[in-house]
């Protein structure tokens, strides 16, 4: 299932370290009006606040958009889970990128062992 709105900014806020308060004033915006967005609880923002938020979390705005509801002129990439993903872990220091292969490499081996002890049930 694809991640909520509300869910890509908090990830976002999280991947960057930034409290809410400091992400709501990055992106210009109050910490109340952040938590409602954060909760889904805001059902279409203005496009002037997507690019804000865009701006402060590094987000891509068109995805952004796209994740409220707006029609992009170009909807070839109907998979925006990529590109938001690329911008989540853009910054990642080299150490960051190694440990989360590595952590990514045993989940996935747990996962297929996983299913073969369920199979062979």
């Amino acid at each position: 299932m694809a991640a909520s709105f509300g869910t890509v900014l908090r990830q976002a806020r999280g991947v960057r370290g930034l409290s809410a308060v400091d992400a709501a004033r990055a992106a210009g915006i109050s910490a109340a009006y952040l938590s409602k967005l954060e909760n889904d609880a805001v059902k279409k923002p203005s496009p002037q606040i997507l690019h804000q938020l865009s701006e402060a979390l590094a987000v891509p705005y068109a995805e952004l958009m796209r994740l409220s509801g707006y029609r992009l002129p170009d909807e070839s990439n109907a998979n925006g889970a990529n590109t938001v993903s690329a911008a989540l872990f853009a910054n990642l220091t080299e150490d960051e990128r190694d440990e989360l292969l590595e952590y990514l490499a045993w989940y996935r081996a747990r996962r297929r062992s996983s299913r073969r002890t369920r199979g062979a049930s």
